[in-house]
């Protein structure tokens, strides 16, 4: 993870495609972040800010619960344990870290290539 943290300004969409419900503009050190401390710990304050969250959802909440049903996990609403925005916080969280965790070796590997490129 150090290729990430020591080029943190790179940003992702450079090199790989970013799902439109993660701000287009993330950099390598914010998916490093993520992947050392998860969205709670404020590496990615969109996914647990209630106004971001909600309206990131509200415009894209199938395709985020998609994306984690397709990685392998469940996550259901249950109005009488999460308000929606708790709800959405909780499900934009978890598949930005599981999109952070699946990408990490990829961005490093295209990270390091564009380094030997400018090297060479």
């Amino acid at each position: 993870m150090s290729t990430l943290w020591d080029n943190e300004e790179i940003e992702v969409s450079n090199h790989l495609d970013v799902p439109y419900w993660v701000e287009q503009d993330i950099t390598a050190g914010t998916v490093a972040a993520v992947i050392q401390g998860g969205c709670a710990s404020g590496a990615y304050m969109p996914a647990v800010t209630y106004y971001d969250a909600g309206n990131t959802m509200g415009e894209y909440g199938d395709d985020v619960l998609d994306y984690i049903h397709d990685v392998g996990f469940v996550l259901e609403f249950d109005s009488s344990e999460d308000s929606w925005l708790g709800f959405a916080c909780k499900a934009l969280s978890m598949a930005v870290e599981l999109w952070a965790y699946s990408i990490e070796d990829e961005l490093t590997d295209a990270i390091e290539e564009m380094l030997e490129d400018n090297d060479g």
